[in-house]
């Protein structure tokens, strides 16, 4: 089971039904890259908000905003009103901000005041071009600050949120809902926030209630979709024994298919994906695994048909990262050579399709050319990411026979895991690094000479 996640819908611009934008091939927003301390000192100059996009280049939901969100012509409206920072958050030049804004998934957009660097409202995941403009909007209202009432309490709520402070988040933005009026305008924002931040506190049970009355209030748009799959994917994280589980997990596994499978509502292909990936942990958690296998073969299909359409090599990659899980998911891990092989020509300075590759090859048993692709990945890769990709190699080798050699990989990896500056050092990751080479009879101490 690939473990339950929580999931954020919003991610890219469009069903591949509903009626096309007008996209350019590049963005059309002025942004600064990878310079923090540039774009403050621009945004104070020119009195205007920071909108900091934070992403990473192995995040298919970042690539898919960029090639599909940000170049949509709509946006040029709001170039003046704001100063535009694009932060990859793997690279060392932006571990500062990195630990200043406790990235809690990829990507999150921040709205800062430039003049005390004070983040007044976050979002988590990529929202359409729809969802980006009310974004845009309540930023600039947000950090103006003022207002008493709802509007004060959702102020609160959205500063504990930035912040990071999911706990005390959901206990205030749930305050807000209990006190808005049935028509709110910001309903669907501070649910979506409000269902996030439940679920990344272990709040499941509440995220599981709220998310039945969200789905139904509203039904058939982005956010009820969100509402949905968050409602799945929070009612799987419940404990076995939970009285309602079996219950709860039917009636959203039952409104996702629904959802999925809705042209009307605007979730791209990555969306859906999403979707059916949480509908396939719904299917193994039932132990049905010819259930399990058709939502994975209904997902491919999806995506299969997205990379096809897609108009340009940029919108294709985007989907690279959920074809390969699905593929070998199936045991079927060679349908991803191709599209990789593709993405490989196309991006040869990007370290993902031959990462990916390499994780194709070792399951198919090919160990020679998977090794080959992660010789070409790692040194391709930087920052946090490329602890995983010794670790896949680690599997690689371990596969191959030489578990010597596997243990030197693991070895390197600690050592520059832990070379990580702060914020971006993965604690967590280089802790389950050295249980795996104690665990293999190699030294973690070793590593670190």
């Amino acid at each position: 089971m690939r473990g339950i996640r929580p999931v954020i819908l919003g991610l890219t611009l469009v069903s591949l039904v509903s009626a096309a934008p007008t996209p350019t091939t590049r963005a059309v927003l002025p942004f600064i890259h990878d310079d923090y301390p540039r774009a403050v000192l621009e945004a104070r100059a020119r009195k205007l908000p920071l909108f900091i996009e934070t992403s990473t280049r192995w995040c298919h939901s970042c690539r898919s905003m960029k090639a599909y969100v940000f170049t949509d012509t709509s946006l040029a409206r709001q170039a003046g009103r704001f100063v535009w920072l694009s932060v990859d958050a793997e690279k060392p030049q932006n571990a500062e901000v990195v630990k200043r804004l406790k990235i809690p998934a990829y990507p999150t957009l921040y709205l800062m005041d430039a003049t005390d660097q004070r983040v007044a409202l976050r979002w988590v995941g990529a929202p359409s071009v729809v969802q980006l403009h009310k974004l845009l909007d309540d930023g600039r209202v947000a950090i103006a600050g003022g207002g008493s009432g709802l509007d004060a309490t959702v102020a609160r709520a959205d500063s504990l949120y930035a912040a990071g402070e999911d706990s005390s988040a959901a206990v205030t933005y749930q305050q807000a809902l209990k006190a808005a009026p049935r028509n709110w305008p910001a309903y669907p924002r501070v649910m979506d926030a409000t269902l996030f931040a439940l679920s990344s506190s272990d709040g499941n049970e509440r995220c599981v209630e709220l998310a039945a009355d969200a789905m139904t209030r509203l039904a058939g748009t982005t956010s009820g979709a969100n509402a949905a799959v968050s409602g799945l994917s929070c009612a799987l994280a419940l404990p076995a024994e939970h009285p309602r589980r079996k219950e709860w997990i039917a009636q959203f596994e039952s409104r996702c298919r629904t959802v999925v499978k809705d042209p009307s509502i605007a979730l791209s292909a990555d969306d859906r994906s999403g979707i059916y990936l949480t509908l396939a942990d719904a299917r193994e958690d039932a132990k049905d695994e010819a259930g399990r296998k058709q939502t994975l073969e209904d997902c491919a299909a999806l995506l299969e048909h997205a990379a096809a359409e897609a108009r340009t090599p940029e919108q294709r990659v985007v989907f690279d990262s959920h074809r390969l899980s699905v593929y070998r998911e199936l045991g079927q891990p060679e349908r991803a050579v191709p599209m990789l092989e593709a993405s490989q020509r196309d991006f040869p300075d990007d370290y993902n399709p031959p990462a990916r590759l390499a994780m194709a090859y070792r399951s198919m048993k090919e160990y020679d050319k998977a090794l080959a692709a992660s010789d070409k990945a790692l040194a391709m890769a930087y920052g946090p990411r490329k602890l995983l990709l010794y670790d896949n190699r680690a599997d690689i080798l371990v596969a191959r026979g030489d578990s010597l050699a596997a243990r030197e990989v693991l070895q390197t990896a600690i050592r520059d895991g832990e070379a990580l500056p702060d914020g971006q050092r993965p604690n967590g990751r280089i802790t389950s690094l050295k249980k795996r080479l104690a665990s293999m009879g190699g030294s973690p101490a070793t590593a670190q000479n």
